[in-house]
């Protein structure tokens, strides 16, 4: 395998040298028997894909790799690799309907195709544009991709014309991952002399559950050579043993937020448990979040994220989702997050501030609701009050919303023109959520506004779905990261709870629904007999009502200025739509 994986690189290097970038890779399978390997070009704009499976394809033997909207294998489109009975490979662009994969008769889209067999593994590559212009493949962005594969056994005389007939439930294996393909690569970020040391946050001999997903919390006490000295966080990747890299999904390490002589129970178990003790709540500042496929996050050379000093409380929490989709049992894992830190101090404190709307019930999603959207606010009167003359400069952005979250953007304003969006994902999902680098830094001015929307789908779900703090609630946030650290920590927004209860008692006069002024949101939320007109009408509603800010200090309280009945901001210039670099063939 490690041969194979040398090859590989020297096959790459002249391409490394002509626009291509670096080799990433991961797991497909808990076992890790399957890689999936890739490497961008972003002049050519396409990504050479390569993929190893251990054991070998035996005659007659296939394997689809494919692209799809949000992990469903029907609807995808996929580069179909056949080995003949003759022991021949070959390869087909061919999309997928609810039942069949269908050849793509109008382009081949999956060039460039090699193979070999070496050690019993079979390893075969190929080119894929970042957009082929074809109606039937999925366009690859910035954001999340989800990567389908398939493998299967089927007696295919004809080769072309029998992939026709393959139904995809005929495959002996399956499975999806979910990746960023276009990632932002980080320079060097190491200063002349500076001396940093790693430590790892991590579990220690843990049993990993037999459930297909479980999200595990360990609380740790950082050591005292962090905890009596400012230091700061300059680097974080993941620290996963070999055996788990196909279970370890993705990790997140939490600051508790708490009066430095608070202790925190040392709890350890699934984080959802009853039984978690109250104080573990207060472990939920983002200090790293790895997610399968992430590389290593490296600060600017100006700045870090501190961590410790007395003024600090000195626990943190570490949470690990493991994905066992076979329900494998015996497994130990001491996998967790691996910090570089530093205790030479740089420049600039690095801060993490929250854009979005507000963790409350006024924001809600209808039922059985294909597309709703939310929208929170990052107004240029709260940025004006609250920002240094020079501004900040923003480097990464992590999306966040819950189960019913599909797609994340955040907008840039300035003076009514709308700039270069600031983070981007179509195809969001809450199982799979990194801190991610821009690919340049930018700069928000005092007087810019942000504006964060969130796209939801609730077709599953028979009652309509508010905003919380729960799981089965919905949140729309981007917690940035930026520098140099200023006072503005929560800069969100909220319909008026005065303009929502004239909501309600709309509802209720014309519509003849049982909301009642006198009873709480949720109380009227679902007193409403949820129609495709109504869900039209609150989302009208959200779109054009007054908002309340939440323009918020680290100590919790509002910058002074009046904060209610705020207009929305408006974007007079809005950006073009994105050109398509490619033609059809």
């Amino acid at each position: 395998m490690d041969f194979i994986f040398f090859a590989f690189l020297l096959l790459l290097f002249t391409q490394l040298q002509s626009g291509f970038s670096e080799v990433f890779n991961i797991p497909l399978n808990s076992e890790a028997s399957y890689k999936l390997y890739w490497t961008p070009n972003y002049e050519l704009k396409s990504i050479k894909f390569e993929i190893h499976l251990t054991p070998s394809l035996n005659k007659g033997d296939w394997f689809a790799l494919g692209f799809s909207n949000y992990g469903d294998f029907t609807y995808a489109d996929y580069c179909f690799v056949l080995r003949d009975e003759n022991g021949h490979y070959s390869i087909q662009d061919v999309w997928s309907d609810d039942d069949l994969m269908k050849i793509d008769e109008r382009s081949q889209d999956c060039d460039g195709f090699s193979w070999s067999v070496r050690y019993n593994v079979t390893r075969f590559s190929f080119d894929r544009k970042f957009d082929t212009c074809d109606g039937d493949d999925l366009v690859i962005e910035d954001g999340t991709t989800h990567i389908v594969w398939l493998r299967g056994t089927q007696d295919l005389t004809n080769n072309e014309e029998d992939v026709d007939s393959i139904s995809l439930t005929s495959a002996t294996e399956q499975g999806m991952e979910r990746t960023q393909l276009m990632k932002t690569l980080s320079p060097d970020n190491l200063n002349n002399r500076e001396k940093a040391w790693s430590y790892v946050f991590h579990n220690t001999k843990l049993q990993v559950p037999t459930e297909e997903t479980t999200y595990w919390c360990r609380v740790i006490r950082l050591p005292p050579e962090l905890s009596e000295t400012k230091h700061h966080v300059i680097q974080f990747e993941s620290a996963i043993q070999p055996s788990s890299e196909g279970i370890v999904h993705h990790m997140e390490l939490f600051h508790c937020i708490a009066p430095p002589e608070q202790d925190v129970p040392l709890y350890e178990g699934p984080c959802s448990s009853p039984t978690k003790p109250a104080p573990v709540e207060s472990c939920k500042s983002v200090i790293a979040a790895w997610a399968m496929g992430a590389l290593p996050f490296k600060y600017p050379k100006e700045t870090g994220r501190p961590l410790g000093g007395p003024s600090n409380n000195p626990y943190v929490m570490l949470e690990v989702h493991y994905n066992n989709p076979e329900h494998r049992t015996g497994l130990i894992d001491n996998s967790g997050l691996r910090l570089l830190i530093s205790k030479s101090l740089r420049r600039y404190d690095a801060g993490i501030m929250e854009l979005g709307l507000e963790y409350t019930d006024k924001m809600a999603i209808p039922p059985r609701t294909p597309y709703f959207t939310l929208t929170g606010y990052c107004t240029s009167e709260c940025t004006t009050v609250s920002l240094p003359s020079q501004g900040i400069k923003i480097f990464g952005s992590q999306l966040h919303t819950h189960l019913t979250g599909k797609r994340v953007v955040t907008r840039h304003i300035r003076n009514g023109r709308e700039l270069a969006e600031l983070n981007r994902d179509n195809h969001y999902s809450p199982h799979f959520q990194e801190i991610r680098l821009l690919k340049h830094a930018v700069t928000l001015l005092p007087g810019d506004a942000l504006i964060t929307t969130c796209v939801y789908n609730t077709q599953s779900r028979p009652n309509v779905t508010l905003g919380g703090f729960a799981i089965t609630d919905e949140m729309c946030v981007n917690y940035i990261h930026y520098y140099p650290l200023i006072d503005l920590e929560v800069c969100k927004s909220s319909v008026t709870s005065e303009n929502l209860h004239t909501f309600f008692s709309y509802m209720h006069d014309w519509e003849g629904d049982r909301t009642n002024p006198d009873k709480g949101i949720s109380y009227n939320y679902n007193a409403i007999d949820w129609s495709p007109a109504k869900t039209r009408l609150l989302q009208e509603f959200f779109d054009q009502s007054t908002m309340s800010m939440q323009c918020n200090q680290s100590n919790g309280l509002k910058f002074p200025g009046d904060w209610e009945n705020l207009p929305n901001t408006p974007v007079l210039y809005p950006l073009p739509p994105k050109p398509r670099y490619c033609s059809p063939k």
